[in-house]
């Protein structure tokens, strides 16, 4: 029979951890409502910076670079906008810096080994972008045994989504396209849905591609609004082109933070209620184990005392 003082020592062990999950639980469900707000609040700007990108580059047509001033990367527009062979692909892995928050992170995880195997099977080379600890924990032990590399990490943009570390990331990515280390880039994200699922999703970044035959598609024989440029259109596009992309990093980053506080809340709930269980199941045991040893013990007083009067 177990020792009641054995019981009695694990039903505080789960009393102490049920306070700490129900802590994070109440945490988790403050900042998901704040997240959830900003993600929803960020969605019309992004949607309208899609549809305004897509107008723009139609009206455009043909892209040159030599009017412009060209300081970094991220302003060699005309290049970021040309599709070329793929012999390696860049992939932005966003995960979190901290774990209890179920299988969010081995969600992502498990869906850039897949794209990287199947890169791999197609002869294309991965160079991985990592947002987030528990990214880099769980990818740096795969990419010896994969044609796979890290290029960097950024610990601090997972902590604080904002648009000046989405801009780092950015100018990142750029770099390493416009010296073709890498031929496309993509980002593995989460695409947040509600309070209690999200969506593990892919996005292609770059190249940047002209949405001609998408927008004739869904503009047939509507009347195509005169559009003016000031200084000039490749100017116009050389600022608007970091804008769209630091945008679509910005918005990855928020859908994920927003992903993973679902994701903490549901697990740390989940884990709550596992220990009012297990409470529940060693206070009957501990009960039954008490109740036994008292009856024990009146059957010996009893048996005592049968042996002295007989």
């Amino acid at each position: 029979m177990t020792n009641l003082k054995d019981i009695k020592n694990r039903i505080k062990s789960v009393e102490s951890t049920k306070k700490i999950t129900r802590a994070m639980k109440m945490v988790a469900a403050a900042r998901v409502k704040r997240a959830e707000n900003t993600v929803k609040a960020s969605r019309p700007f992004t949607a309208e910076l899609n549809s305004m990108f897509k107008k723009l580059l139609n009206s455009v047509g043909s892209y040159s670079a030599e009017t412009l001033k060209i300081k970094s990367a991220i302003d060699n527009y005309p290049e970021l906008l040309r599709p070329r062979e793929v012999k390696s692909v860049g992939i932005l892995v966003i995960t979190s810096n901290k774990g209890l928050a179920g299988a969010y992170n081995a969600n992502v995880v498990r869906k850039t080994l897949k794209k990287v195997e199947e890169y791999q099977s197609q002869g294309i080379h991965s160079v991985l972008f990592i947002v987030g600890q528990k990214g880099l924990s769980a990818l740096k032990r795969k990419v010896q045994a994969l044609d796979c590399e890290i290029a960097n990490t950024y610990l601090n943009v997972a902590n604080n989504p904002s648009g000046t570390g989405a801009k780092l990331v950015v100018e990142d990515m750029a770099e390493y396209f416009i010296d073709k280390k890498i031929d496309k880039m993509e980002i593995v994200t989460t695409r947040f849905k509600n309070m209690m699922s999200y969506f593990v999703e892919e996005w292609e970044v770059l190249p940047l591609k002209s949405p001609q035959e998408e927008y004739e598609r869904l503009h047939d024989n509507v009347p195509e609004s005169l559009m003016e440029f000031m200084p000039d259109m490749h100017n116009i596009l050389q600022k608007v082109v970091p804008l769209y992309i630091t945008n679509i990093v910005y918005q990855a980053l928020l859908e994920a933070q927003a992903s993973e506080l679902a994701s903490r809340m549901t697990a740390m709930s989940a884990a709550t209620t596992n220990a009012e269980k297990i409470i529940n199941e060693l206070s009957v045991e501990y009960n039954k184990t008490r109740q036994f040893a008292i009856t024990q013990e009146i059957i010996e007083v009893v048996s005592g005392a049968n042996a002295q009067a007989g």
